[in-house]
């Protein structure tokens, strides 16, 4: 535990854009002991300007991540914690209202907990707050490119992009950009945590590195019950353009055929029409998850075997299955498969992700284990 957890009257404030970087606040917050005790708002203050936790969800647009926040965000209210809803992308005024709307609590703050340092409403945030207790939790394996980039000094860039030009909206938010990545670098007044279940060899100086071992999940839901076929987890590689969507298909396909395959839980990305298509060519039962994936497999039912591309859920599964007798196999992506498009960096980035995935069996291609 923290030396910090449970610091009286010290009140944090943590920002979320995705249901995975909501379960790991949860899961932040439980390793820290805050609990409901601590959540109670102080005599005379409304709900949220206490001192505990308050979660505020600068909700996104796309309906399918919409419909899992608001499940996570009833998962945080039971476990005692205080829920802010903000409409931060509901229209051109919205970011001035959220961002004067979140001010008090800002310089109130003590403690600012982040799920994407990479985001620009996060990045202005930080350059507001006051807090001097900085804390970034995963969001999937872009937590081991950032803690890379800040160890290197670099201007904070998402994986995928890294390689292309930046464009006007960039070299507009550059400052912005550059003030944050400084408020993540601990100095002897201001600490910066990160709170991770990724593989993380390249530590910046001062940054304190606390290992998520999907605690409160496991002690929440399951053990699960475990069917005797195998269940495929999605990926958004095509939405992102990193990956040829025919290539997919096909990858899909025959990892479906030669495993035995019968499930794909799609990612809350993946649009409509290539989901359609994956159906039709391949048999498999479409799954939206209405939760993250973790909680799903912990809660059950879930395949014996579950097959997935290098993604985040290569590190995270096996942590929340962890007891049981599920195992996760991942399969590479071929260089072949990458678009035109694809960051220079896309190959090794996502070899990366695979070989350092702990507890994992490694298919090198879609051929049989």
């Amino acid at each position: 535990m923290s030396p910090r957890a449970g610091t009286a009257g010290l009140h944090t404030l943590a920002f979320v854009e995705s249901p995975v970087q909501l379960l790991n606040v949860l899961e932040w917050a439980h390793t820290h002991a805050l609990n409901s005790t601590d959540e109670s708002p102080g005599v005379g203050r409304p709900a949220g300007e206490g001192t505990g936790l308050t979660l505020v969800v600068l909700s996104p647009n796309d309906p399918m991540t919409r419909g899992q926040l608001r499940r996570m965000a009833e998962l945080a209210r039971d476990e005692g914690h205080q829920v802010r809803w903000e409409e931060a992308r509901g229209g051109t005024t919205a970011p001035f209202h959220t961002i004067t709307g979140l001010a008090p609590l800002l310089r109130r703050a003590s403690r600012v907990v982040m799920g994407d340092p990479f985001s620009r409403y996060v990045q202005l945030l930080i350059t507001i707050t006051r807090a001097q207790d900085l804390v970034v939790v995963d969001d999937g394996t872009a937590t081991m490119e950032f803690v890379s980039q800040l160890a290197r000094g670099e201007r904070l860039v998402r994986w995928h992009r890294k390689g292309g030009r930046p464009g006007p909206r960039d070299l507009i938010f550059a400052p912005v950009s550059s003030r944050a990545r400084k408020r993540l670098t601990p100095t002897p007044g201001r600490r910066v945590e990160v709170f991770s279940s990724m593989p993380i060899d390249e530590t910046p100086e001062g940054v304190t590195v606390t290992a998520n071992a999907f605690a409160w999940t496991r002690a929440r839901f399951g053990p699960p019950r475990i069917t005797k076929g195998a269940d495929l987890v999605g990926t958004s590689l095509v939405e992102t353009g990193v990956v040829d969507g025919d290539r997919y298909l096909e990858a899909v396909r025959s990892l479906a055929r030669t495993h035995g395959a019968t499930r794909y839980f799609a990612h809350r990305r993946e649009s409509v029409d290539k989901l359609h298509r994956l159906s039709a060519a391949t048999g498999l039962e479409i799954v939206r998850p209405d939760l993250p994936l973790e909680l799903i497999a912990r809660r059950g039912p879930i395949g014996r075997t579950i097959l997935s591309f290098p993604s985040t859920v290569v590190h995270t599964l096996p942590l929340a299955l962890a007891g049981t007798e599920v195992r996760v196999a991942v399969c590479d992506i071929d260089p072949a498969w990458l678009t035109e498009n694809a960051s220079p960096r896309a190959q090794g980035f996502l070899s990366g992700v695979t070989g350092t995935a702990r507890d994992v069996h490694r298919l090198s291609s879609v051929a049989p284990v």
